[in-house]
C-alpha cells in the first residue's frame, strides 16, 4: 500500500497543479474568475456620421452631388429580387427530374428541372431537359424556348446536336 500511495501522490499534484492557471499556481493563488460587469469599450469608438448643423448652408449644391446614391422610392417597379444560388440543390433536382422523366413522368420532370433552373439559373442539363420535357407534352413553343437557350448556354456542347436537331424537327412541323 505504501508503494501504491508513494506512486500517485506525483500524479495526484500534477492534476492538482494543472487546474490552476500558470500564474496562479506561481504565486500560490487560485485563479480569479474574469471580471465580465465591464462593457464592450466599442461603444467609445463610434464613429459620429452626422452632418454639421450649418452643413446646408456652407455646401448648397452637396445634395446633387449624392443623389444618385439614395434609396429609389419603395413604389419604384424596377425591383430586382435575387434568386438562392444552389448548384448543389439544383443538382439533386436534375436528379429527381431524371428518375421522373424514366418512368415518363414528364411533368413532375419538368417542375423538377425549372426548380433547378431556379437554384442554378444557366444549367445546361436542367435548360436542355426541361425543353425535352416541354416538346413531349406537347408546348412546341416553350421547347424551342429551352432548346434555343441550351444553345446560347453551350453552342458546341455535348447536347447541341439534339437541340439543332429538336428545333429542325420542331420548324418542319
Amino acid at each position: 500500500m505504501l508503494v501504491i500511495a508513494l506512486l500517485l501522490t506525483p500524479f495526484l499534484a500534477a492534476q492538482n497543479s494543472s487546474s490552476q492557471s500558470p500564474a496562479a499556481s506561481a504565486s500560490g493563488q487560485s485563479a480569479a474568475p474574469p471580471d465580465d460587469s465591464q462593457e464592450s469599450s466599442s461603444r467609445d469608438t463610434r464613429i459620429d456620421t452626422t452632418p454639421p448643423k450649418d452643413d446646408a448652408k456652407n455646401h448648397p449644391n452637396s445634395d446633387a452631388a449624392v443623389e444618385d446614391l439614395a434609396p429609389p422610392p419603395s413604389d419604384s417597379s424596377d425591383v430586382q429580387e435575387f434568386h438562392p444560388w444552389n448548384p448543389y440543390k439544383a443538382q439533386k433536382d436534375i436528379e429527381v427530374g431524371d428518375f421522373y422523366y424514366r418512368r415518363r413522368n414528364y411533368k413532375a420532370a419538368l417542375d423538377r428541372y425549372k426548380e433547378a433552373l431556379y437554384y442554378k439559373e444557366k444549367d445546361a442539363v436542367a435548360t436542355f431537359r426541361a425543353g425535352e420535357c416541354e416538346a413531349k407534352l406537347g408546348d412546341k413553343a416553350e421547347a424551342r424556348k429551352y432548346y434555343e437557350q441550351y444553345l446560347k448556354i453551350l453552342p458546341e456542347g455535348p447536347l447541341a446536336k439534339e437541340a439543332r436537331a429538336s428545333l429542325e424537327k420542331m420548324a418542319k412541323n
